[in-house]
């Protein structure tokens, strides 16, 4: 496709157009900020990229939408570069408004992504994600909020278990963010728990945009993943009817590893769609 040559350019003029460091205790532009939380009793860093815009005099005032990205050591330049593409004044394009990019990177992702342990044979840290949903919601966000020109939009993107971690955030009715992207979600960790989640899950908490990528992994995963995938969808539209702001895509020429370009995409273009 013509389009995703255009993306992986942009993803690196994205990257190299990021050229000033910042000092978080003098408020001034930066790339990386270290957050001590103690929800999780350590030391957390993340990725920020500011838009084009941020620093024009006469846009002082403007605020931007909040991106949260999870794994974002590994999606931060993808990111970077996809925002800028749909939301440069440069390009033209106005698929969606420029928006602040914070990256968090990974300390332990098995722990901070997943609801539920799985007995393994070795010991394992699983099941801590609603502590690192507290941290992003009540520590990392205020934060953001303080420090920069921050709207009250926030949209969450996550891959494979960081995925797993959009859906069960998207399912509870009391979190922050507005909009979701998951790219090829591990609903096959604790397939029983999405259900229960889902049938304890309120409309009334769901007047927010999700969507979901969903990967060709090939017919030997093919149970654990895309049917699971639209098993997920199903559910949903059978609790809660048409009211749902829910998009399920196959991408059947991407694989686990490819999909989240094309996903990303996508999802946002979807995202910031008119109702």
């Amino acid at each position: 496709m013509n389009y995703l040559k255009l993306l992986f350019l942009f993803v690196f003029l994205g990257w190299t157009q990021i050229t000033e460091s910042q000092n978080i205790e003098g408020r001034t532009m930066t790339n990386q900020l270290v957050i001590q939380s103690n929800i999780l009793n350590e030391k957390r860093t993340c990725l920020i990229s500011l838009p084009d815009s941020y620093e024009e005099t006469s846009l002082l005032d403007q605020k931007y939408p909040v991106i949260i990205l999870l794994d974002g050591y590994t999606f931060f330049k993808t990111t970077i570069g996809v925002v800028h593409f749909m939301s440069s004044a440069r390009n033209r394009n106005h698929l969606m408004p420029e928006s602040i990019i914070v990256a968090i990177e990974n300390v332990d992702r098995e722990r901070d992504f997943t609801t539920t342990k799985i007995k393994t044979k070795r010991p394992n840290t699983m099941g801590g994600s609603l502590k690192f949903l507290n941290f992003i919601e009540k520590e990392l966000v205020p934060f953001l909020d303080k420090t920069y020109r921050t709207e009250q939009t926030r949209t969450l993107i996550g891959h494979s278990l960081g995925g797993l971690l959009v859906l069960n955030s998207y399912l509870d009715e009391n979190r922050l963010f507005d909009s979701y992207i998951a790219i090829d979600p591990s609903i096959w960790w604790d397939e029983e728990l999405m259900k229960n989640r889902i049938d304890s899950t309120s409309l009334s908490g769901l007047n927010k945009k999700l969507y979901i990528a969903s990967a060709n992994q090939g017919e030997a995963n093919f149970e654990r993943n895309k049917k699971r995938h639209d098993a997920f969808y199903s559910l949903m539209s059978d609790r809660f009817g048409p009211d749902l702001k829910i998009k399920v895509a196959y991408f059947d020429k991407e694989g686990h590893r490819s999909v989240p370009l094309i996903a990303l995409y996508e999802g946002l273009k979807y995202l910031n769609q008119e109702d």
